[in-house]
């Protein structure tokens, strides 16, 4: 494959799903990129053998559910070789070579892994708690970076990390779910073109009910400290006594993890941050509490955070509101739904869905048909006229579409490739972390946060 095929392949594709934004937005109609009859499947899918040079070999670090589901993706991007695994949980190491090949390197240390001369790259998908610290070191031995969200635990993490990518210049992408997608894609057009108006509120809701959803993940039987490095997990904070819970189920203990914001904000802030342009917040305020899940847990299963963002030179001032419901019996909801003067949109990761109001004048009006009385017409338009039902088009991915995530793993794979840039390295990746770590801060303190989105700093 040659350097550009793959993108410009996905570049043709992106400019048929987005064909005739504002013509389009005119009449009531479905727009689908179905209609262009291309396979993407076979254009991403496009034959190539890799020799050792232009081949990148991949460790993951953190073999939990998200770092297996990260290295499966990882593995489709073309010319991806998986060569080392490191967990701290014996059964996980077992299962990776099961997975992946006996030939696969497993250890339960993690600096093994960067000591490696034939990894090139290393996907972080540990606690919340490890980001910072692995990652860090990692960059300074010259490995190339995706890093599962939130980037770091705590916001005073963050420019050790941002710091390192700098000094290192390695591609360090942080993996916020759908921040890649064709959605956001299409949505960052449609809201730069005017379908929507003035952008004045943005929302984004996340239901969830199932127990492993609510982070009530199975404990495997044979845990116990001959099984699980306890003591390397808890090398870098509070020491205790051996606890699965705390081990299997670490999201919901705030020593390792980053609560429901950290889950599941950060998503959204990624995602509006790459629409708008925004750099974030500075106002952070939350609320919640812990409703269903008393299972000893220290983070709330309902929260709601709302979000002043400013004016800046890109995007009006407007407000977000965020909500995530582990106790919804409904079965789940999920959305980003952003709201302008003019209409709204609602995004996924494989589909836009834009709505625009649509005002109608009454042609056999008398007032209308009254000559020189402007002011009478302007009565008329002022109280009298009446709102359709607005105007509904869907743009969807074609068939083939292989999602957001294989995208976010290709252009990381191909910004190492090429010696290119990501979208979301550090820098980007700390501008979504905080506000979500700052909603947690507010929750637990009971208080309002400022935060300076430009300068990187709370704002006494």
């Amino acid at each position: 494959m040659a350097k550009n095929e793959s993108t410009n392949s996905r570049r043709s594709f992106i400019l048929n799903a987005t064909k005739g934004v504002i013509g389009a937005s005119l009449i009531p109609s479905i727009v689908t990129a179905g209609n262009s009859q291309r396979n993407i499947e076979k254009l991403i899918r496009a034959p190539h053998s890799y020799g050792p040079n232009d081949q990148v070999q991949v460790a993951l670090i953190g073999a939990g559910g998200m770092g297996t589901a990260d290295t499966n993706t990882c593995i489709t991007v073309p010319g991806v070789k998986l060569v080392a695994v490191c967990d701290l949980y014996d059964g996980r190491l077992a299962e990776a070579k099961k997975r992946w090949g006996n030939d696969i390197y497993t250890t339960r240390d993690y600096k093994e892994i960067l000591d490696r001369k034939d990894i090139d790259a290393v996907i972080v998908a540990t606690p919340d708690f490890w980001h910072k610290d692995i990652s860090v070191a990692a960059m300074n031995k010259g490995k190339h970076i995706y890093c599962e969200k939130p980037m770091v635990h705590n916001i005073s993490e963050a420019p050790a990390v941002i710091d390192a990518q700098n000094k290192n210049k390695v591609v360090f992408e942080v993996g916020s779910q759908g921040m890649s997608s064709l959605g956001n894609e299409k949505a960052k057009q449609l809201l730069k073109e005017g379908a929507i108006g003035t952008l004045n509120y943005a929302e984004a809701f996340y239901a969830r009910m199932s127990p492993e959803g609510a982070w009530q993940y199975p404990i495997p039987d044979d845990a116990s400290p001959a099984t699980v490095d306890w003591d390397r997990y808890l090398s870098i904070t509070t020491k205790r006594p051996f606890d699965p819970l705390r081990f299997f189920r670490w999201r919901n203990y705030r020593d390792y993890g980053t609560g429901v914001s950290g889950d599941l904000f950060v998503h959204v802030f990624s995602s509006l941050h790459f629409i708008t342009n925004s750099l974030g917040p500075n106002k952070v305020m939350a609320t919640g509490g812990l409703r269903y899940w008393k299972d000893g847990r220290e983070v709330p299963d309902i929260m709601l955070g709302t979000f002043d963002y400013p004016e800046t030179d890109v995007h009006p001032a407007f407000n977000l509101s965020l909500r995530v419901n582990f106790v919804d019996g409904t079965g789940g909801t999920n959305y980003l739904r952003m709201v302008g003067s003019e209409g709204s949109m609602t995004v996924e990761w494989d589909k836009v869905t834009l709505y625009r109001n649509r005002n109608i004048v009454d042609a056999t009006d008398p007032l209308l048909k009254t000559k020189n009385n402007s002011a009478a017409q302007k009565e008329y338009v002022y109280t009298r006229k009446k709102m359709l039902p607005p105007d509904t088009m869907i743009y969807a991915a074609e068939e083939g579409y292989k999602g957001a995530h294989f995208d976010h793993h290709y252009n990381w794979i191909n910004a190492i490739r090429t010696k290119g840039k990501v979208v979301e390295d550090a820098l980007f990746g700390y501008r979504a972390a905080a506000p979500a770590l700052l909603c947690n801060e507010s929750y637990f303190e009971n208080k309002i946060i400022k935060w300076d989105p430009k300068n990187l700093k709370v704002v006494s």
